[in-house]
């Protein structure tokens, strides 16, 4: 017979949202369990490790240099002829993280605050008892187990094995994901506290390469592309590389993943069951980025698990969906429709853009302020002696 479980929660996926509503729940009285089907919780990262330095106090995290590789204080962008965009300031503005011992600290955090974590243990389907669902069947460490739980929660990454299984449709079509492809390598000659991002159609269809510094001489070095692209996102990358004379024989380590750039949940619940993160496609579709937007997705549905908890109801939880769509939902919407019309720019558009902007706020371009950002180009006489260019940026006002 499987070992029988009871929680208040369980929290499927140790990531980034998983432990957040794991500690915010479990600091309020209630048992929670984290699971996670990775032997060791943060490995292997699939990520490029940088955010921005805001989140820390935001969402209650330590400023812990254990897990900080490396302060960073702005971003350089090179077009595909080679104008740059650079964005420096006088303070930090993110840090690269080391996500191995991040993601482990959030656990314990989690664990400090009260809930118990499992790692090795896979998530395979819900229990239903009378058309509810009741928990959920889970082999740890190969043998199966019974968790039965009041509240589910689904953060179990961009496949969600969950929120399937709970009925939750979570299709969206390929275009709307990306694929990434990373190596962690000894990589010299660019400015360590500055994040860099090139692009082009031919270096990084839809997306960009990049190089995170972790060290003077050490940083992630990586490609995302449109997932249904016919070549591959090591292809671009390498193709980077030997265009740009860096030896491929300091290769530390290789990631790879997929990145869901849209297709955003539209009901983030379902009865008792919660979607967060990449399960929910909470990632912002211009940079691909998705551990501040997980964080926030995971503060907002951890308020309403308690509240629920608290008042014996679980309607509340469908605040979660209103209360994300209202504050973060819209915006990453907003950002889409900048993405959707991102990709139909040609090479010379990028350098015009890029060569423009070098004149402008960093600040404005930084904080995501693309009214301001698209005010300014439309000024530029490259751009109003272009028909074309003028239409694709009235589409974003």
């Amino acid at each position: 017979m499987s070992e029988i479980m009871k929680y208040d929660v369980v929290v499927v996926g140790a990531g980034i949202a998983g432990p957040i509503v794991a500690r915010n729940v479990a600091k309020e009285g209630h048992s929670v369990l984290l699971i996670d089907k990775k032997p060791a919780i943060g490995a292997p990262k699939q990520c490029a490790e940088g955010i921005n330095i805001g989140v820390f106090e935001k969402h209650n995290i330590p400023y812990d240099k254990r897990f900080i590789n490396r302060e960073i204080y702005g971003a350089r962008l090179y077009s595909p002829s080679g104008y740059t965009l650079e964005m420096r300031y006088s303070r930090v503005s993110g840090v690269i993280l080391e996500r191995k011992v991040f993601d482990k600290m959030l656990a314990f955090y989690a664990a400090r605050a009260g809930a118990d974590v499992l790692p090795r243990t896979e998530a395979t389907d819900v229990i239903r008892e009378d058309g509810k669902i009741i928990g959920i069947k889970a082999k740890k460490e190969g043998e199966p187990i019974e968790i039965r739980a009041d509240i589910l929660v689904a953060a179990d990454g961009v496949e969600s094995t969950i929120a399937r299984k709970a009925g939750i449709n979570t299709y969206a079509p390929p275009h709307e994901f990306d694929s990434a492809y990373e190596y962690e390598m000894l990589i010299e000659g660019f400015d360590p506290d500055l994040i860099h991002l090139w692009f082009g159609n031919n270096v990084a269809p839809r997306g960009y390469v990049w190089v995170f510094p972790k060290d003077e001489d050490r940083a992630n070095v990586g490609v995302g592309i449109n997932s249904d692209n016919p070549m591959t996102a090591k292809y671009y990358l390498d193709k980077w590389l030997k265009e740009n004379n860096i030896p491929f024989k300091k290769i530390l380590e290789v990631n790879v993943g997929v990145i869901p750039v849209g297709g955003f949940l539209k009901e983030l619940v379902k009865n008792n069951v919660l979607v967060v993160g990449d399960a929910a496609r909470q990632v912002n579709p211009m940079h691909g980025g998705g551990m501040a937007e997980a964080m926030e997705a995971g503060a907002i549905a951890s308020k309403w698990i308690v509240e629920a908890l608290k008042e014996e109801n679980f309607e509340l939880l469908k605040n979660y969906t209103t209360e994300w769509w209202e504050k973060d939902g819209k915006r990453l919407e907003r950002v889409l429709r900048v993405r959707k019309v991102v990709e139909h720019l040609t090479d010379e558009d990028l350098d015009v853009f890029i060569q423009t902007l070098s004149g402008i706020d960093a600040e404005k371009i930084a904080g995501g302020r693309y009214s301001e950002v698209i005010k300014t180009l439309l000024k530029h006489p490259k751009v109003l002696m272009s028909p074309r260019r003028i239409a694709l940026l009235k589409e974003l006002l």
